[in-house]
């Protein structure tokens, strides 16, 4: 995980510890680092604010050949990746424990594991004990319903569906009131795939969330989709989302990713999808995500 970026700021602090720095040295330094940190799907806006906190570090100081170089240029980089992913944290637990149900949507482009992270999230919050209904409400893209259906079989949870074309808020609004009638905790609510041309699929995410007025939307990204992640982030923060997934973390030899959407959309990011079983979903840690960088 992450050892692309890992090796190559290992490379980088290695390199610097090797030279006496004073400010003339400050810009080749930043230079280098910028390099390394954007062939890492680190996005420009944040590259840019590393860089500035690194070099309001390393400015007016002069550090000599005998100074552990590394030690300081090293925790410059840790401070700024917390400050960047220091978004206030969620705690869904007991978020849920607030409203019965309680209505999550998940926003997300295609092909980024959205369906799956659906169901990855729902088998581990019904083994917590919470009772949940599976909304169908991607109407749009050719197998989707099934998709999702077959995932809720093989995690033990109902799906409430309506036909291909159907409206994608009335079968939002239709297991709302299914879990109502039955007592349930939960609603996760699955919809289509944006494309950033097809604004029809826009208004009619942001037609869903006014309809069901979810407690809580979940942009789904995929960690390999570089630079486009940001956008696709900042497309549906927009339309309003309060945390991250960030799926196929497991082959991510980069980690730009993460710092990039946390840094575009401001908003925590929850979990980790680790591999393909219904179990391979992990709470974002900022603090092992630094450990793993550096």
């Amino acid at each position: 995980m992450f050892n692309s970026l890992k090796s190559r700021l290992d490379t980088f602090l290695q390199s610097v510890n090797q030279k006496a720095i004073s400010d003339k040295d400050i810009d080749s330094i930043v230079f280098e680092l910028e390099l390394i940190l954007l062939q890492n799907d680190v996005s420009i806006k944040v590259t840019e604010e590393i860089k500035e906190i690194l070099k309001k570090d390393l400015s007016g100081k002069k550090i000599g050949l005998l100074d552990n170089k590394k030690a300081f240029i090293e925790g410059s980089l840790k401070e700024a990746v917390k400050e960047i992913l220091s978004s206030e944290k969620i705690d869904l637990i007991e978020k849920i424990k607030t409203k019965k149900p309680f209505v999550i949507m998940f926003v997300g482009f295609n092909g980024t594991g959205k369906t799956t992270t659906i169901a990855k999230l729902g088998n581990i919050l019904k083994k917590k004990g919470f009772s949940v209904v599976f909304s169908a409400s991607d109407t749009f893209r050719a197998g989707s319903i099934e998709q999702l259906e077959k995932h809720a079989e093989n995690i033990g949870i109902k799906t409430i569906k309506h036909r291909y074309g159907g409206d994608p808020a009335a079968v939002a609004f239709d297991a709302i009131k299914h879990a109502e009638a039955r007592n349930i905790d939960l609603v996760m609510i699955d919809t289509a795939g944006r494309s950033e041309t097809n604004k029809n699929l826009i208004e009619e995410v942001k037609k869903i969330k006014r309809v069901v007025k979810p407690d809580l939307t979940i942009f789904v990204g995929d960690a390999l989709a570089g630079n486009s992640l940001v956008e696709q982030a900042e497309k549906f923060n927009e339309i309003g989302i309060d945390c991250s997934i960030l799926t196929k973390i497991d082959a991510d030899a980069r980690g730009g990713g993460a710092l990039s959407i946390t840094f575009a959309t401001k908003k925590p990011i929850l979990y980790i999808g680790t591999g393909q079983s219904y179990d391979d979903l992990e709470p974002f840690d900022p603090e092992l995500f630094i450990k793993n960088l550096f």
